[in-house]
């Protein structure tokens, strides 16, 4: 009863690779630290287990088979299904227009082959804490109205003028840092922080991008967010700001 319990509560991690050796070091090393694992070749096998469960985490390879782009489709249908699951892409494409896709399509982060396996853990770790972080029970509501934007951090949820706004986690974080405080300019290095994700300077911009787009396809005259050219972002106010 008590290793039925143990499992229940372990994290599962889901790891999408169709080379059966490193699928297998993968899942030989996050069992290791204590993780639930699963491990599948195709996009297909993936969906089809995740239709009974959504793992607390997924690690996508891009070429999958026959499906050269498999793992980016993967991704899309995954984000369709939830806008908080974390999701790493784990692949030898390391273009910058397949990190860029990568991002655009909602992974939280990009890693390129080869890569260490203590490298590997340590981003699972970082994701899946700030899971946690969101996740915890505060004592008092945690709610930050910027004018029209209303930032929800128990239940990880945005809105913008009463529509929720579909964030992945990374990207609520970049809002929230932004957000946190009007007018001021945050770097690269700061939002990274913020995101606790490691980020290079296409990779923010697209993430910036995908924000905007977000909150456009919503209200076509959103401009809260500026860019201050050589030195990075902020959020400009809509209306007066009042914090609960």
């Amino acid at each position: 009863m008590l290793r039925a319990v143990e499992m229940s509560t372990r994290k599962l991690i889901a790891v999408v690779e169709d080379e059966i050796s490193l699928r297998e070091n993968y899942l030989a090393a996050l069992t290791k630290q204590g993780y639930q694992v699963a491990g599948y070749s195709t996009r297909q096998k993936a969906l089809s287990a995740f239709k009974n469960r959504l793992p607390d985490l997924v690690i996508i390879d891009i070429s999958l088979g026959n499906e050269v782009d498999g793992g980016f489709e993967l991704c899309k249908e995954l984000r369709a299904q939830s806008s908080r699951l974390p999701i790493i892409f784990l692949t030898a494409k390391d273009s910058d227009y397949d990190v860029v896709s990568g991002l655009r399509l909602g992974a939280d982060d990009y890693l390129i082959k080869p890569i260490s396996i203590e490298h590997l853990l340590a981003r699972v770790t970082a994701l899946l804490r700030r899971i946690d972080v969101l996740s915890a029970t505060e004592s008092e509501a945690q709610i930050i109205e910027r004018g029209s934007l209303k930032l929800d951090l128990d239940r990880i949820t945005v809105s913008w003028k009463d529509r929720v706004i579909d964030l992945t986690v990374t990207e609520f974080w970049v809002v929230h840092s932004l957000a946190q405080k009007p007018g001021h300019v945050r770097n690269r290095d700061q939002l990274m922080s913020a995101a606790r994700v490691h980020l290079d300077d296409g990779s923010v911009t697209s993430q910036i991008k995908r924000i905007r787009s977000k909150f456009t396809s919503i209200d076509a005259e959103f401009s809260s967010i500026e860019t201050v050219y050589g030195m990075g972002y902020r959020w400009i106010n809509d209306q007066p700001m009042t914090q609960n």
